[in-house]
């Protein structure tokens, strides 16, 4: 064969490549970057909405809390719409919903439009990173899965880092209305590619719809979630326990249901496979320790080190591009050697980061955490992807498009867990450090202990993670598909 002919066939490959992977791939990282950046932006807002419809801080909560609701209840319905109407189908639509529900927002008269509005915006929202995910594994060839879904997740990881500098900027600079138009554009872009380059994926008869499942899982989900909410705010109070109990209830028949149902709402059935349910595990342990002290870190700068929105979104941004070099270099490194070894390393990352953060002062130089932020931005990248691959890698392919909603779903009530918990637990230091408070000391230093303690306690659980990596193993489903690939490509 000539060089030129060889030439030539590398462009038709390449061509290829772009046309039936990277193109839809841009157009589920469009639409899963939009609805994640939008659930960290309106953090940074929340006071000048406050002031601007002239209300409480209790009640303007309720636009985080109801989008966080609403998410959580259609998350497990997404495997069963995307049976019954098709995944693109109700891909485009949730985020064309997603879309109208931003422009409702910006234009909100009173909090309780605001607050509709945004329960609009979650309904749209909870089934685009779910089905977008499915989508992403049907598409990526078995021994390219690592990279393909590490590009994937690089706005998973960049959108929460980037909202609070976007939305610091648009609320000094511009209008709080524009921490939701900015959507209308994002959303519309990602219409158009999606229409025009994702695959219509082969249809598949819809199961009888799981009515019980159906009922008791959104109501457990939206349950727990609000009772971890509340009990943000107050761990005795009536709607903590409430939502607990019932949401506990609804989740334990949920559990029964979907595991007597032939065709269930959320496929539990899969945990039998012990390398799926060790990878999910340990992915709940880095979540708790991860996203539990996400809040934080705005905090500690904001409330200690006295810088404002946008400064605080900016010394944040070493994590994001931790995250954005290293997650395509794990995603790289799973492919060829699995998950274990990246995951032992960005764990030891996050761990490391963690410990040392607990030991922060006053006097810590402002260079020091935006290292540390760094480093734990690294080991998110290395890691999470790793790990959210090999969960996908350890299900059965025809259970793919259940699991992704099962593993969002779960992903968002441990989320609230560890929010609630860590913020909990950050409240309860600082009224003890303020009470051993030596008289003329600055309360600061009783403030900066306080997030000491709380860091301590989230490298603590880091750990745990760490040492069940040790005995991560590579799925036996993955090794065979990457075998028949391998075989493939040669024939």
């Amino acid at each position: 064969m000539s060089i030129s002919s060889t030439t030539n066939s590398k462009a038709k490959e390449n061509q290829e490549f772009v046309r039936q992977l990277l193109a839809p791939l841009l157009a589920v990282i469009i639409g899963t970057f939009m609805v994640i950046l939008d659930s960290t932006v309106v953090n940074v807002a929340i006071p000048t909405l406050v002031e601007y419809f002239e209300t409480s801080l209790p009640t303007i909560q309720w636009t985080i809390t109801a989008y966080t609701l609403a998410l959580s209840a259609v998350i497990p319905l997404a495997g069963w719409m995307s049976d019954k109407f098709r995944a693109k189908r109700v891909f485009l639509f949730s985020i064309g919903m997603f879309t109208a529900g931003s422009v409702l927002c910006a234009f909100a008269q009173t909090t309780e439009q605001l607050i509709l509005f945004r329960i609009l915006q979650g309904i749209g929202g909870g089934m685009v990173s779910p089905i977008g995910m499915a989508m992403v594994y049907r598409l990526a060839p078995p021994d390219k899965r690592g990279s393909i879904i590490g590009m994937f997740g690089i706005p998973m990881l960049l959108a929460p880092a980037l909202g609070p500098v976007l939305s610091g900027w648009l609320v000094e600079y511009v209008s709080w209305q524009w921490i939701f138009l900015i959507n209308v554009p994002i959303g519309i872009i990602g219409i158009i590619i999606g229409r025009k380059y994702l695959p219509s994926f082969e249809s598949k008869e819809a199961p009888a719809l799981d009515l019980i499942g159906m009922i008791l899982g959104p109501i457990a989900f939206a349950l727990l979630a609000f009772g971890v909410s509340e009990g943000g705010i107050e761990w005795s109070s009536t709607g903590t326990w409430t939502g607990l109990t019932v949401g506990g209830i609804c989740l334990i028949l949920f559990i029964f249901s979907c595991l007597y149902q032939k065709q269930p709402l959320l496929e539990l059935r899969v945990f039998k496979s012990s390398d799926f349910s060790r990878g999910i595990f340990i992915s709940w342990i880095m979540q708790i320790a991860l996203f539990g002290t996400v809040l934080l870190f705005p905090l500690l700068l904001q409330q200690i080190k006295g810088y404002t929105p946008l400064q605080t979104g900016l010394i944040l941004l070493p994590q994001a591009i931790g995250s954005m070099i290293f997650m395509p270099i794990g995603g790289k490194l799973f492919d060829k050697i699995g998950a274990r070894p990246p995951l032992l390393v960005g764990m030891l990352l996050i761990t490391a980061a963690l410990f040392v953060m607990s030991r922060l002062t006053l006097e810590t130089p402002l260079l020091v955490i935006m290292i540390l932020l760094f480093f734990l931005g690294s080991g998110m990248g290395l890691s999470m992807m790793c790990l959210n691959t090999h969960v996908l890698n350890a299900t059965p392919p025809h259970l793919v498009s259940r699991v992704t909603p099962l593993t969002s779903a779960a992903q968002q009530v441990v989320t609230s867990f560890a929010i609630a918990g860590i913020t909990g637990y950050l409240t309860a230091r600082t009224a003890w450090n303020m009470a051993v408070l030596p008289a003329g000391k600055n309360p600061l230093e009783a403030g900066i202990a306080s997030f000491g303690d709380t860091y301590f306690l989230a490298a603590c659980i880091a750990s745990a993670g760490l040492f069940l990596s040790l005995f991560l193993r590579r799925p036996k489903q993955h090794l065979l598909e990457a075998a028949e690939a391998k075989q493939k490509f040669s024939n």
